[in-house]
């Protein structure tokens, strides 16, 4: 078992999860706006939740990396991008996909194997695609898809239209060398390119204080002299707020950033469970307190506070929500697997000449 860390956290309460556990700062924020970001992370979970279940009837038989508890960083990014931009992501992307406005039966029929997924049925949960919402791709190999999203910011570049790539990863991709080259080139040419990093503290089942002399992954994009900025990932508000800043900049000419948004995953790496048996310092206690900074009722609680969302009303929008995703998902465990024939179509394109 690895210890644990006694290094002092360069992240300081934004490690603890007994801090920022208040509702979060809504002041200025339009109502529609608010409840817009709370439907869109209420769908997130519920369709998460439902992911779990699959797993657990054995009917989603790939692996399955769930985000539950990180909601606020997709929703909060992609309330600053456009279909035209071009987002990556890695082997726990249903957030990516569902935030910029992918639909919900697509990706559990692709999660399920079916014809009519997302990667018609070939990918499962960690090979998503969805273009004509901005969502470029996501791969498990983990960092594989940094210097993709760096490419595509070259291509996003030399088309001078404004757009901008996204790349998200987590913090044990901040260890692959292929994450400092691509920050590297990426600042060099400066390319339109937000680079997203979900800290979760953990890379798979390691603590990152035990993998890092420090918690705080923005150090490395200052490393490479890249606009970095650190915020509070289970805070919906702050996140946009960051993330409307460094795209900006990045669509005004102004090359790389680096968002650090410090959160936490009510479940384990892969599948429904919540790895309190895995041998690190992950346990009960700390998820539990991890819940009290819970994203979703951070954002319910300040709307209440302020008068602009009641008990019933939040109740009728989680209903509404789990009607639909239910019926997605009854629609996607009965919908068509690909037939055998389609195995070596999808393995090449035809290209133009």
């Amino acid at each position: 078992m690895a210890a644990k860390p006694t290094r002092p956290s360069e992240l300081g309460g934004l490690a603890d999860p007994a801090e920022f556990t208040a509702p979060i700062a809504i002041d200025g924020v339009e109502p529609e706006t608010l409840r817009g970001y709370l439907r869109s992370m209420l769908k997130i979970r519920i369709v998460e939740e439902v992911v779990g279940e699959l797993v657990e009837r054995g009917l989603a038989r790939a692996p399955c990396h769930l985000g539950i508890g990180q909601e606020a960083v997709a929703v909060g990014v992609s309330a600053q991008l456009e279909a035209t931009d071009r987002v990556f992501g890695g082997h726990r992307s249903h957030a990516h996909y569902l935030a910029l406005g992918g639909d919900v039966y697509r990706l559990l029929a692709e999660i399920l194997g079916k014809e009519d997924g997302t990667s018609k049925g070939m990918g499962g949960s960690m090979h998503l695609l969805g273009r004509e919402v901005g969502f470029h791709g996501s791969v498990p190999l983990v960092g594989a898809t940094i210097p993709i999203a760096v490419g595509a910011g070259l291509a996003c570049k030399m088309d001078g239209r404004g757009a901008i790539a996204v790349s998200y990863f987590g913090d044990g991709a901040a260890e692959e060398g292929v994450f400092h080259e691509s920050m590297n080139l990426a600042a060099v040419l400066q390319l339109p390119v937000l680079f997203v990093c979900e800290n979760n503290l953990y890379s798979s089942h390691l603590d990152i204080g035990v993998r890092q002399p420090s918690d705080r992954v923005a150090r490395y994009g200052e490393a490479h002299r890249i606009s970095s900025v650190t915020v509070d990932g289970n805070d919906v508000v702050a996140v946009e707020s960051a993330a409307s800043e460094l795209i900006g900049a990045a669509r005004r000419g102004d090359g790389p950033a680096l968002l650090e948004a410090v959160t936490y995953r009510h479940r384990g790496h892969v599948g429904p469970r919540e790895d309190v048996d895995v041998g690190i310092r992950r346990s009960q206690s700390e998820i539990q307190a991890w819940k009290g900074r819970d994203p979703i009722a951070r954002v319910a609680n300040a709307m209440q506070g302020h008068e602009l969302l009641d008990e019933p009303a939040l109740h009728a929008i989680e209903a509404n929500l789990r009607e639909e995703i239910a019926a997605a998902c009854q629609r996607a465990e009965a919908a068509s697997y690909p037939a055998d024939s389609a195995l070596l179509d999808r393995v090449f394109a035809e290209t133009s000449a």
